[in-house]
This record gives C-alpha cells, sequence and structure tokens, in this order.
C-alpha cells in the first residue's frame, strides 16, 4: 500500500491520536511525572502572564468575577420569588 502524505501503514491519523490521548484524559502524564509536574507548570504559566500583563489585570479580572457572582446571585433571586 503506498503512503498516503508520509503516514506509513499501521500509523495513526492526528484526528486518531488525538483521540486517544483525549479517553486518558492525561492519566498517562500523571502516572509518568506526578502531581508535581502540574504544579510546576501552573506555576510557571502564571508567572509567565504575570510577567506579561502586570498586576493591573489580575485586579481586572477579579472585577469582573465579583460583578459575575453578584449578578448571578441576584438572578437567582429573583427567580425564587415567581
Amino acid at each position: 500500500m503506498a503512503a498516503k502524505r508520509g503516514v506509513t501503514k499501521g500509523d495513526m491519523s492526528v484526528r486518531e491520536a488525538g483521540r486517544k490521548g483525549g479517553e486518558k484524559g492525561g492519566s498517562t502524564t500523571k502516572e509518568r511525572y506526578g502531581t508535581p509536574f502540574y504544579k510546576e507548570i501552573g506555576r510557571k504559566g502564571g508567572e509567565a502572564v504575570r510577567d506579561e500583563r502586570g498586576h493591573s489585570f489580575y485586579e481586572e479580572i477579579g472585577k469582573k468575577g465579583g460583578q459575575r457572582v453578584r449578578q448571578l446571585i441576584n438572578e437567582g433571586k429573583r427567580s425564587g420569588r415567581r
């Protein structure tokens, strides 16, 4: 059988690989590297956002989150009165 776009017989497509990886939900990575791995990449990601966007970014998203919570509480109170 001739190779199609560089894929040889027996290899899986990108779609198949993504589906297979999605089934495991990160369990293979967790087994291989452990929970500290996820904590470390989270810390690095947080530091990168902090360095790129600064303190005011966190103030802004915190304010938006608080406003959304307030809105949801008020909507819940209104729907309970009906």
